[in-house]
């Protein structure tokens, strides 16, 4: 007697927010479904409302057991956060996406930047492709900090970057993997010149990693020689790892030079899999077109991919990043508001087929 087959699903949780983030996630998950009814597998999503509506109503970006909520999923789909119109951008994200990264210790922040065929970026180099890992929990963004006397003459604003050790040698260790997998370069971005404590102890904590991965060629940059880099050279770059603060900088020149943040994806891995990763497009909200129907959803389609790709259904994820080639080759979402959002995603689904 033959067992019965039953098809491998995965429980994705959907937080939309704010914006455009609505209809690029429904575009990614559009797609998304097309190759999982082709490869033969599941995905079974449930939406959450949390957003700046959500705070303005409940007076929290998401309930007080959100966290719990989202841990028994196999990943998170995230579309946009932010609606400084009516909540300050330093609420929206330390009341939401912050919590998420930090819980779920995705520590790991990738993004990769290279131009998709018929795109055109600003620098004449064209043949890069570039991934940059960002320690995505401590650091500069740890939140460490306060302010005293304040509306006085005398106030004081004081915020203390963290870096542990543990936090700074899996970043770099991730990294090296990651440089290993690929062509064996990595360069690390510091600012030790200017910094002595934190910058050299990441330095240092580099020399000590790269001993353990004799085969992967390791430089180290200071942020604005990095920075100058990846404007003209960014060719003679691979896997580029960085400190929260620097990896957010260098992350957003480097969704410039591949054409935009409309074509900027990424991860938000932890690696031992112990909890959800989560996968967003990081072009915001766009509060200026959120009503226009024109956001570009290839961002949110590619940070599906990703996800489907830390699932472990590589030939899903490999499916859409040539369906966005060939869609965006044939010229279509390659410059803002050429296309509408719902021309692009029939457009990448019907390269799927």
């Amino acid at each position: 007697m033959n067992e019965e087959h039953v098809m491998k699903s995965y429980s994705l949780a959907l937080i939309p927010g704010d914006g455009i983030g609505e209809p690029v996630i429904d575009a990614a998950m559009r797609v998304a479904e097309a190759v999982s009814a082709r490869h033969g597998f599941a995905l079974t999503p449930t939406t959450f409302e949390w957003s700046c509506d959500y705070y303005l109503r409940h007076g929290r970006m998401m309930p007080e057991d959100g966290i719990e909520q989202l841990r028994p999923f196999d990943a998170i789909l995230l579309g946009a956060v932010g609606w400084p119109q009516t909540v300050p951008d330093s609420v929206s994200l330390h009341g939401l996406l912050l919590p998420i990264r930090k819980a779920f210790r995705q520590y790991a922040n990738i993004r990769p930047h290279r131009l998709l065929p018929g795109v055109e970026g600003p620098l004449r180099a064209t043949n890069f492709d570039l991934l940059c890992i960002r320690e995505n929990t401590e650091g500069e963004y740890s939140g460490a900090g306060g302010r005293l006397h304040q509306g006085t003459p005398q106030e004081v604003a004081v915020e203390t970057s963290i870096f542990t050790r543990e936090g700074v040698e899996r970043i770099l260790r991730y990294g090296f993997e990651q440089a290993r997998a690929r062509s064996g370069r990595l360069a690390s971005v510091t600012k030790s010149n200017a910094q002595k404590y934190s910058m050299v102890f990441w330095d240092e904590v580099t020399a000590e990693i790269a001993a353990e991965f004799p085969d992967v060629e390791v430089r180290s940059y200071h942020i604005d020689a990095m920075a100058a880099r990846m404007v003209m050279q960014p060719e003679s770059l691979d896997v580029v790892v960085a400190s929260n603060l620097f990896g957010d900088i260098l992350t957003d020149l480097g969704a410039a030079i591949q054409g935009g943040l409309g074509f900027a994806a990424s991860a938000n891995i932890n690696p031992d899999r112990s909890a959800p990763s989560m996968f967003e497009p990081v072009h915001g909200s766009a509060p200026d077109i959120a009503s226009l129907g024109i956001a570009n959803p290839i961002a949110a389609i590619w940070s599906a991919a990703m996800m489907l790709e830390h699932l472990g259904e590589m030939e899903a994820a490999k499916d859409i990043m040539e369906a966005l080639a060939r869609t965006t080759a044939a010229g279509i979402g390659v410059r803002p508001g050429g296309h509408r959002t719902d021309e692009i995603t029939r457009a990448v689904l019907a390269q799927i087929g």
